[in-house]
């Protein structure tokens, strides 16, 4: 599965709830260069990117492609390889 297909499972699933995933994506910049995206920051989930909310206020986007790994309730559901 893909980053997009695991988010959108996460989001729609009734079994989970969305705001408790963790997306480690890398941000440049950032210590360690990774930044942990809460699943109640997530605005919404592109074709090729998803929209977080920024930590300086207003909107990102985020490609797929930068996601390293997809957490929900402390769980890895899936891990760039």
């Amino acid at each position: 599965m893909r980053p997009r297909e695991v988010l959108n499972m996460l989001k729609w699933d009734p079994r989970f709830k969305f705001e408790r995933a963790k997306v480690t994506i890398l941000h440049r910049g950032a210590p360690g260069d990774v930044r942990v995206v809460c699943g109640d920051e997530i605005l919404n989930l592109g074709r090729g990117f998803m929209r977080v909310a920024s930590p300086e206020g207003g909107e990102v986007d985020i490609p797929y492609h930068r996601i390293l790994k997809i957490e929900i309730n402390g769980k890895v559901v899936w891990k760039k390889i």
